[in-house]
């Protein structure tokens, strides 16, 4: 199990490296995460979604993603609500105390997706979520410590150096646990260091005196790593990454529940494009092109783009350079979104910005697929299949 001390610490990609590690020396390895909360999912070849970081911790021990490796997704669709996803598919909405209830019906499910990987690999790799020592969700908590419990599975705890206090944070997370959790934990991970690594020896000493736990190793801060980041501390550190020397500048427009914000990766690689994240009409300023990302909840998005003066903006700039909407996006260009079933609110049809000759109707099932295209005039259509955005396992 890799815990974090907390969101972005690094469990995910210790977990992939794990991964990729254990296969290269011949294990049959699969990655775990009882319960994800995210808004970029991945789409497996059965059209089932689970999170973004167990699909390329799959791809990293040479495997395709299965629902069984995230069995609880939750997509948040409001501020105190999110999309259910159990075992890939849709389950319904729920506010936050509607899926405390719910979690006693659905950890058997759980438990049950461990123990079909547990038959099938020698290793499983698991990943906790946010912090294992919330003593205000330990009661309500699946994914860290009950998991890790249930599998009885020694833990590394990994802390972010970069934001610092990171000994405090370790020690501390330590003391909050019970004598049973704290058994469980087998060393620490230092997480994202810069400089010389000797410096922390003192800090290393000091937490095998307090705690009686090694310090397994320090990793060093990857900062041209960029994997697929799944909560709001990902987008904001690609807002700060910015090239304003670059001459192509294309906007994106930070919707409050952006989803998927990974797909405009691509174009951040370029070292000619900067990607700027949008908030307000005046950042959209000299950019060639904007974009209205994907959404999970549109109708409300699509309000905060009006409060917030971008839809006005966004209008009027479309008539000198180009603007693309994807998936939520692309139905709020279009000319009214109507949700007769309550999909995403109770608005029924609210009108979008008009720039598409298109409407939306939501319907209660989702249906996710995958697909293959090619850019026009751009030669001929390649597959990526079988590697994956880690190379083979063997490399």
């Amino acid at each position: 199990m890799c815990f974090g001390t907390g969101s972005h610490a690094g469990k995910s990609v210790l977990a992939a490296a794990l991964c990729r590690i254990y296969a290269r020396r011949g294990y049959r390895v699969v990655p775990f995460k009882a319960q994800n909360m995210a808004l970029n999912s991945y789409v497996t070849r059965e059209g089932g979604e689970l999170g973004r970081a167990q699909a390329y911790q799959a791809r990293a021990a040479g495997l395709e993603p299965h629902v069984d490796m995230n069995p609880v997704l939750l997509k948040p669709s409001s501020r105190t609500g999110s999309q259910v996803i159990v075992l890939g598919r849709p389950v319904g909405h729920m506010a936050v105390r509607e899926y405390h209830a719910y979690q006693p019906e659905v950890w058997p499910v759980v438990t049950a997706a461990f123990e079909r990987l547990r038959a099938q690999y020698d290793l499983v790799v698991m990943e906790g979520a946010g912090s294992p020592a919330e003593v205000n969700l330990r009661g309500r908590d699946i994914v860290n410590m009950k998991m890790a419990l249930y599998a009885r599975s020694p833990a590394l705890l990994v802390g972010d150096i970069d934001r610092g206090g990171v000994f405090a944070s370790l020690v501390g997370h330590v003391e909050l646990f019970t004598p049973e959790e704290r058994g469980l934990v087998a060393a620490f991970v230092i997480n994202k260091f810069r400089g010389d690594a000797s410096l922390l020896d003192p800090g290393i000493d000091l937490l095998r005196e307090r705690t009686g736990i090694p310090t397994l190793g320090v990793v060093p801060m990857l900062p041209d790593w960029r994997g697929d980041e799944e909560d709001s501390l990902g987008i904001e550190d690609r807002r700060r990454r910015t090239k304003p020397e670059a001459p192509l500048q294309i906007a994106v427009v930070r919707l409050p529940f952006i989803s998927n914000y990974t797909d405009f990766d691509v174009l951040a690689d370029e070292p000619d494009v900067d990607v700027r994240y949008v908030t307000a009409p005046r950042e959209l300023q000299g950019v060639a092109a904007i974009v209205l990302p994907g959404t999970k909840s549109t109708i409300a998005d699509l309000a905060w783009l009006r409060g917030s003066g971008l839809a006005t903006a966004v209008a009027e700039r479309a008539a000198g350079i180009p603007v693309i909407g994807v998936c939520g996006g692309y139905q709020m260009l279009g000319r009214c979104i109507h949700d007769p079933d309550g999909v995403e609110s109770d608005a029924g049809s609210v009108d979008g910005l008009g720039l598409l000759d298109v409407e939306t109707t939501f319907a209660p099932d989702k249906h996710t697929v995958r697909v293959e295209g090619e850019l026009l005039d751009a030669g001929p259509r390649s597959s990526g299949a079988g590697s994956g955005p880690l190379g083979p396992v063997g490399t």
